[in-house]
């Protein structure tokens, strides 16, 4: 759950889970949204897919980029498991 809480507290971060939100992108239509280098934008989906935020699925050369909504029910529980 570490992980997840140091992803979720970049601000880029968070705006690609808000794209991912709409529907799965590429790592290229990702990188069009931002003025960041492709580097910048690859580090930053690589600690979004270690927090298991996203999922990664490779079709042909390209990787698509979905969110993992599993985790964030997980959350959701551990959040509301503090308000009971």
């Amino acid at each position: 759950m570490k992980s997840v809480w140091g992803a979720l507290s970049d601000k880029t971060r968070r705006e690609i889970l808000t794209l991912l939100k709409n529907r799965p992108h590429t790592a290229g239509e990702i990188a069009d949204q931002f003025e960041l280098s492709a580097a910048t934008v690859s580090h930053h989906l690589s600690v979004l897919k270690e927090s298991r935020l996203i999922c990664a699925e490779k079709r042909a050369q390209t990787i698509i980029y979905s969110l993992n909504t599993t985790v964030f029910q997980e959350i959701l529980k551990a959040v509301a498991a503090f308000i009971d």
